[in-house]
């Protein structure tokens, strides 16, 4: 079994529902800490209510959930977002970088991301060589042909 990690989590804004982990699923789902409301080509920072200590060692990806395109037309408009644990203050409030594609309201507590405990990757070490010795699969975008 997996050691369970604490985060640390401050509630930023009032009547938002609190995290929680689902049990066999590996990501938490995240809300909008207000009512919003967002016109077709417009970019906002979504406020999601918390700031979180993430323990050392460890980052948090961001992503959006696999329905909020579909119900909201929202995109993440930098394609996955990181918190690092150095990201951990009292004012550290995480928010969501979101694109309209069409105009829409979202309430209060709308799971509109998610994000995932991730550890750090270990130190890497980049060494030059001449030439690798796997074998080549046929470049970029050659599987399934």
């Amino acid at each position: 079994m997996r050691e369970t990690k604490e985060l640390k989590v401050k509630y930023i804004a009032e009547g938002l529902e609190e995290l929680r982990c689902v049990p066999g699923c590996d990501w938490v789902d995240l809300r909008a800490a207000e009512d919003l409301s967002l016109k077709a080509g417009e970019f906002r920072l979504i406020p999601l209510g918390i700031a979180v200590a993430l323990p050392e060692g460890y980052e948090a990806h961001v992503v959006p959930r696999s329905s909020t395109f579909k119900n909201y037309g929202l995109l993440q408009a930098n394609s996955m977002g990181v918190v690092d644990c150095s990201y951990r203050g009292d004012g550290d409030q995480w928010h969501w970088p979101a694109y309209a594609t069409r105009d829409v309201e979202i309430p209060k507590n709308t799971r509109l991301c998610q994000f995932r405990l991730v550890e750090n990757q270990p130190p890497l070490l980049f060494t030059r060589v001449e030439r690798l010795e796997g074998p080549d699969r046929g470049g970029f975008g050659s599987t399934g042909r």
